[in-house]
C-alpha cells in the first residue's frame, strides 16, 4: 500500500489537499480488483453474527472482506474529504488515494449484493451496517458523501419524512457532529445518524437516529476484573432498555479488547444486557466468542 507523507490542510473548507503527482502515483500503485478478490465463493462463509462490529475495519488485510468472512454484520470506515475524494484512513499520515470509500466498501458491497441476489451474506436477509466515521469537517464531508452514496441507492437503506426502506446495506454516519444539519435537510436520505447518550429520550426518532453509541469509559469504570458493580449493571441495562423502547440500537466503543478473561467478562455482560453491537479489532476472537454459545 502507498502511504502519503505530504499533504496540505485547507481549514476553511474542512478538507485536505494532496498534490496531483501523489494522487496519480497512489492510484496506479493499488489495483482495486487485487484488493477485493474474494477468498471463497459467495455463500460458503459463516452465518452472520448480529452483534459483531468491526472497529476500524479498514486496518485489516482485506477491508470489509475479512469481516464478512468472519460473519460480521457491522463494519466501520473512517473517511476524510481530500481533493473531492472520500479517503479511508484513521490518521492523515495514512491517507492513500487508492483507498477510497467506493473502492474499499461501496463497490465491493454492490457487487456482492448483486451476486447474492440482494443480500450481503448469501442466504441471509440480514442488513449490513456500514458505520462511516467522518474525520474532516462534518458539513462539507457529509454533503460530498451524500452525493457519492446516491449511485448505490439500490443497495442502501433510505428514509423520507414518512418512511424507512431497509435494504441490504444501512449507512450510519458518525464522527464530526456537524454532519447532522445537512442530513436533516434532505428529503430522501441514504444514510442515518449515529446518536449519543444525550439523544436518548429526545424527539429525534429511530428513523433518523437508529443507533446510540458511547465511549464505555464515559459511563463505566468496570473493565472486566471481578464482578461488575451492581450500580453499573443497572445503568447498562437502563441505557439499553431506554434505547430499545425507542427502537434504537446500542454500541459502546473503547471496551477492553485484549484477549483474556477480562474481555470475555465484558462481552458476556454486554450480551446479557442485550447490547446490539460488540466493538472489536479482533475478528477471529469475537467470532469464536459468539459462536461458542455466548450469544443465545
Amino acid at each position: 500500500m502507498t502511504h502519503l507523507s505530504r499533504r496540505q490542510a485547507i481549514g476553511t473548507a474542512g478538507t485536505l489537499t494532496l498534490t496531483a503527482a501523489t494522487l496519480t502515483t497512489g492510484l496506479a500503485a493499488t489495483p482495486a480488483a487485487a484488493q477485493h478478490r474474494p477468498r471463497h465463493r459467495p455463500g460458503t462463509g459463516p452465518a452472520p453474527l448480529r452483534r459483531a462490529h468491526a472497529h476500524n475495519d479498514y486496518e485489516h488485510e482485506r477491508p470489509l472482506l475479512d469481516a464478512l468472512d468472519h460473519g460480521f454484520t457491522s463494519v466501520e470506515a473512517d473517511i476524510w474529504l481530500v481533493d473531492g475524494q472520500l479517503l479511508v484512513a484513521h490518521d492523515a499520515v495514512d491517507l492513500d488515494p487508492a483507498r477510497t470509500l467506493e473502492a474499499l466498501y461501496l463497490d465491493p458491497l454492490l457487487a456482492r449484493v448483486r451476486a447474492n441476489g440482494g443480500s450481503v451474506h448469501a442466504g441471509h436477509r440480514v442488513p449490513l451496517q456500514l458505520l462511516i466515521d467522518i474525520k474532516t469537517a462534518g458539513d462539507p464531508t457529509y454533503r460530498e458523501l451524500s452525493r457519492r452514496l446516491r449511485p448505490y441507492h439500490s443497495i442502501l437503506s433510505s428514509a423520507t419524512a414518512t418512511r424507512v426502506h431497509t435494504r441490504a446495506v444501512t449507512a450510519v454516519i458518525s464522527g464530526d457532529r456537524a454532519s447532522r444539519l445537512p442530513m436533516t435537510e434532505e428529503r430522501t436520505r441514504h444514510a442515518f445518524y449515529d446518536g449519543r447518550l444525550d439523544d436518548l429520550g429526545t424527539a429525534a426518532p429511530a428513523s433518523f437516529i437508529p443507533l446510540i453509541s458511547s465511549n464505555w469509559n464515559s459511563s463505566f469504570r468496570w473493565l472486566g476484573e471481578g464482578p461488575i458493580p451492581p450500580a453499573e449493571r443497572r445503568l447498562l441495562r437502563d441505557i439499553v432498555g431506554r434505547a430499545h423502547a425507542a427502537r434504537q440500537r446500542v454500541r459502546f466503543w473503547a471496551t477492553p479488547d485484549t484477549p483474556g478473561p477480562a474481555r470475555d467478562a465484558i462481552w458476556s455482560e454486554l450480551v446479557a444486557a442485550d447490547v446490539d453491537h460488540l466493538n472489536t479489532d479482533d475478528l477471529a476472537g469475537l467470532e469464536s466468542f459468539l459462536r461458542s454459545g455466548a450469544d443465545r
